[in-house]
Formats: structure tokens, sequence, C-alpha cells
């Protein structure tokens, strides 16, 4: 989104001079992964390591478990070492040294107990300031404080040291990284602050409720709402840095829309999320891929449905769906009922194709289910006695026909393998119907998401052309249901599914772009506004945006069903053509690309700020 000052053009010079400015970027994720902004943060820093060098570091909250992985203690050296040495020598816990990812970019990480004891002096300053209502009864809330005291330390730490030489950049992102803005703003510290929103807290929760939602926005009452939706104190202080920011981005011209309306300010550069894009000298070789990957597919939809019926997998397809448990925003619902109605119109057209449909999100569970676990053993152990079967068939077989011996194939096995194999088969076929729910829910029947497929009948009857796997937690290569990561299954599959009524951004079709395969959008997610708006042609190469503003969920499950329908009648030649497509494609995506919206941001508050980032 082009701001209304007058801009030079970014440069994408590294920096290297003492007089460049110095770029701080702080975030609640950053060594420490909950959600989404992990992903953003993360995926950009060898973009941005390659353009700021040393002028650039990370600052979050120290979390022991993660930090003993992603972290490595380096010597307090540079300007960002030596402000974490001063907060050190305030009796701060301050820890500095490299994010163990590509970039391998500096990071300070404070301890949040430090922040503790000061926690009734911020709750104060917000209070007699800047009227924030802030409870002290939230632990969340109390984290952030705490996090937000440490972040105006560090960065005045890092003023008083450097900001007479040159010019300091603050680049804070999502309410919980935010809360040092006001406190900076008013302290007047000489630091020129970008704030990124991607999601605006109220949205989220509104839109959960109101299918009219985006119709509504600019109605809303925006205080009588996050108090009676009991989020106060956090609209409260996204609203504060949202307006104490010298420049507001957000991810989307969909958010740009709620900031206006919800947190009262213009957005002033949009930034839409990338990622780092694997490119192939040869298109064969992500087909390749996608090839190994679906034959890894294969083994767990044998060990989870061949015990009880077999279909044929030469004709089956791999969609999917993932995301964070949000019912009705991540479009869960709607998704079930265009399932429902592809089954439908497959078994009346006596189509010869099997849709496998996975479903991903994490939900509270007391384990994996017993019977797919036992399901995946026995599998397991019919293929060692195959493999030891074909050894000593082509051995004996081999040596009989190199001798010119007359051969008997009942010979060719021992007994005991024979006798192995058909217990083993006999303990394969159980009869058994197919679950639905590979891991044993906590709430089985209060779940909306299982509900719904329930209620639509999706129940892995044998004559079903739809097939369901609900798998409430992550696919890791740790997992014994898959042995493979979850970007590799993504690799494995035919189509992403994420008709997303309320979605900022959306990483998960772009997730599915950068890795050569057809995805499903929707028009009032963030990506998919991008797409529709940037990329006139998305449709022709596997992108599809499901139109959702205006439109009733009648209206969208039949839209929906009808394009997985036509990706399902794709022959295997078309299916391959259009993944050739997406891969071509994907580069428009990578950060190397989408980074220059950052430069943008941080041009433009250099020029709105001035030596002392104190102007509005």
């Amino acid at each position: 989104m082009p701001s209304s000052d007058k801009k030079k053009k970014p440069s994408s010079r590294p920096r290297g001079r003492s007089t460049d400015p110095l770029l701080v970027e702080v975030a609640w994720e950053v060594v420490n992964q909950v959600g989404g902004i992990y992903t953003v943060v993360r995926s950009k820093l060898a973009a941005m390591t390659r353009k700021w060098g040393a002028h650039y570091c990370l600052l979050g909250p120290y979390v022991r478990e993660t930090a003993s992985v992603e972290f490595e203690p380096a010597r307090l050296s540079g300007p960002f070492g030596s402000a974490a040495k001063a907060l050190r020598d305030e009796g701060i816990d301050a820890h500095f040294g490299r994010w163990l990812v590509v970039g391998r970019p500096r990071v300070v990480l404070l301890g949040r107990e430090s922040g503790y004891q000061h926690l009734g002096e911020m709750r104060h300053e917000l209070a007699t300031h800047h009227h924030l209502p802030l409870p002290d009864d939230q632990p969340m809330l109390n984290d952030v404080l705490a996090f937000g005291w440490l972040v105006d330390r560090y960065l005045a730490a890092l003023a008083e040291q450097q900001s007479k030489r040159r010019p300091i950049i603050a680049h804070l992102h999502e309410w919980q990284g935010s809360a040092a803005i006001p406190i900076l703003r008013q302290k007047n510290r000489p630091v020129s602050i970008v704030f990124t929103t991607h999601a605006t807290m109220l949205g989220r929760y509104l839109a959960a409720s109101d299918p009219w939602y985006y119709d509504h926005v600019p109605f809303v009452d925006w205080a009588a709402d996050a108090k009676r939706l009991n989020i106060e104190a956090q609209v409260h202080l996204e609203r504060a840095a949202a307006h104490g920011a010298h420049v507001l981005t957000t991810v989307s011209n969909i958010t740009a829309y709620e900031c206006e309306h919800l947190l009262g300010r213009k957005v002033d550069v949009v930034t839409p999320n990338g990622l780092n894009i694997e490119r192939f000298t040869a298109f064969h070789e992500f087909q390749n891929l996608h090839r190994r990957y679906k034959e890894r597919i294969h083994e767990f939809v044998m060990g989870h449905f061949f015990p009880s019926y077999g279909f044929d997998l030469d004709k089956t397809l791999y969609f999917f769906t993932s995301g964070r448990y949000e019912y009705g925003n991540k479009g869960f619902d709607l998704t079930v009922e265009a399932l429902a109605r592809l089954n439908a119109r497959l078994k009346r057209e006596s189509a010869d194709r099997t849709v496998v449909f996975f479903m991903i999100t994490r939900r509270p569970v007391r384990g994996i289910n017993a019977e797919a676990l036992s399901s995946r053993a026995i599998m397991d152990e019919l293929r060692r006695t195959c493999d030891a079967i074909k050894e000593q068939v082509g051995e004996r077989l081999f040596y009989a026909s190199a001798v010119d011996q007359k051969v008997d194939m009942n010979e060719l096995v021992d007994e005991y393998w024979r006798l192995r194999l058909r217990r083993t088969i006999q303990a394969w076929k159980t009869g058994r119907w197919p679950i639905l729910v590979t891991h044993d829910l906590v709430d089985d029947s209060g779940d909306e998401l299982l509900n719904k497929v329930r209620q639509c009948h999706l129940l892995n009857h044998e004559d079903d052309r739809v097939k369901i796997v609900y798998h409430p937690d992550f696919i890791t290569a740790s997992n014994p249901l898959w042995g493979m990561d979850y970007d590799e299954f993504v690799r494995g599959c035919h189509l992403g599914v994420f008709p997303s009524f309320y979605e900022p951004w959306g990483y998960t079709p772009l997730e599915c772009v950068a890795r050569g395969i057809p995805a499903v959008s929707s028009d009032v997610s963030g990506f998919g506004s991008y797409v529709t708006k940037n990329w006139p042609d998305h449709e022709d190469a596997g992108v599809y945006v499901l139109k959702r503003r205006d439109c009733g969920f009648d209206e969208a499950a039949n839209r929906l069903a009808e394009r997985m329908f036509r990706l399902v009648m794709l022959d295997r030649r078309d299916r391959i053509a259009l993944r050739n497509k997406v891969d071509q494609a994907s580069a428009q995506f990578d950060w190397e690309n989408l980074s220059r919206w950052y430069d943008e941001a941080h041009e433009l508050v250099l020029q709105r700020s001035g030596p002392a980032g104190s102007t509005s």
C-alpha cells in the first residue's frame, strides 16, 4: 500500500558503514515457536541478514526449552552485544548469541522474570499516561508487560550507546511484542518505531460468530465489543501500539481494512508474507519428490484403510487442510460440507476415483489411537515378511535357473514363511470399520469438526468416494504413523484446501505453492486477496480463490465442491502439467522479492521520525 509521504526508492545495498541504521526486530516468537509469526520472522531471515548484515538483530523472550535447541550463545560484542551487557550490569537476564537457522542472525533473548518486579511500574505508566485497562490476573498479559518493560530497557541502552552516531529502527510485531511502544514514545526514546499487526485481536473474535463480519466492520463499537468478549486489555494495548508507532504495517489489504476501522488508523505499508522458495534446475526434480512422498502417504493409507477394505491407490488423490483449530474462521465447516457434496457427486456419476482427505490441526488428545498403531505395526510386519519371502524366492529361483533344474514354485518358500505370511494376513484383515480420528480426543463428543463430519455422513463406508482422516496433531518424522515431516507430506499431496473466513494472511496455501502443489484459498484471506490483485491468471496456475465475501455458505460450499471435482477428474498428465505451472509461479512469493515492502517501511520510518525518533 503506497504511503502519502514522498519516498525514496528503498535501498537493497548491504549495511556496512558505521553510520548506517541499526535494525532491531522484536517479536514474541523469536526463538519461540507458538504460531504463524514464527514462520514469518524465521523464513525471511536469509533475506534480512543478506541486506542488513551486522546491523540487524532480533529481540525475543528467553524460553529455556526452545533456546536450548535453537540458540547459540556468543561473546558480548558489537553494538547489540554491548547493549545486552549494559542490561546484565543492571542485573537483567539478557542472553546474546546467534539463532541457529538459515542466516544465523544475531539475537538477544530477555528473561521475563527480570521484568516481573517492574509490572506494577509498567501498569502505572500505561494507565496514567495512556489510560490502558490492564488487570493483574491474566498470566499471559503479565508476561507480555514484563517483556515490554525489558524491550524498552534494551532499546534505551542501545540508544544511549549508538543514537548519536546513527539511527535505530525498532520493528515490533503483534500485540504480544508491542507493549514497549507506548513507553518508548512517552519517554521520547531516540528510536524509530515500526509496528506490524498480523491480525486484529478483535477481528479474530468477531469473525468467529458473525457470518457477515466484513460488512459490519465499519460499524463495530470496538470498546464495547472488546469488553463484551473479555479481551479489553489486549485490544487497548494493540490500539496504543498502532497509534504510537511512526509507521504502521500489516500483512494484507484485508487486515488493513480492519486496522482502519478497529484500530482507528490507516496502514502505511502492506508487507505481504513470503517464504524461502526452493528452486530446482529441472522440472522433473520436484515431480520426483512428489512421487516419493506420495508413496509414503500410500503406506499410511494402506495401514489406515486396508485392514477393512482396499481401493485402487493408482486412482486415489490426497487432499488436505491444516491450521490452527478455529472451526469457522479456518473454514473447516465449509470444507466438510463441500466434501460431502463432492462425495455424493462422485458416487452419483460412478467416478472411479477416490479422494482421501486429511484434516490436520491440533486438539487435546490422550494419545494415538491403539487401533491405528496396531494396524500400522501389523502392516510393517507384513512388509518385512514379504521382503523376506522375496529375497528367499529370488535366491532359490536364481540357483535353480542357473543349474537348469525344473522349478517347483511351491518349494521356493519355506513352510515357516508361508505360515507366517498367512498368520500376518489374518491378523491384518480385521474387518473393523476404518476409524475417522487417528488419536483419542479428550472431548470426542464436543469436537465441532468431528461432529460436522458425522453430521455429513462422511463415515468411511466402503462405497464412499471421499474418505476422511482427522489427524488432531502435527505431522512429524517422529510420529509413528507417518515417519515424515509436514513439508514432505505437503509435497506428496495433490491439493491443499483452505477456504478461510478469517485469515489475515494464510501461510498454508503459500506453503503448497512453494512446493508445487495446487491450493484453494479465499477472497477474505490475505493470501487470497493478494493473489487476486497481483496474479491475474492464478487459476490457470493452480491457485484457486474461493469467493466468500458477499457469498452465502451454501453457494460457497457448492463452488468449493465443484472446484475439487474438476481436479479429481483431471488425468495424470494434466495434474503433472498443473504442478509444473504452480512451481513456475512460486518464485514471486520468495522473500527475496517480497522483502522490498519491509525496505519501504524502514525507509519511511527514517523519513518520518527524524534523528530523535520523536516526531509523529
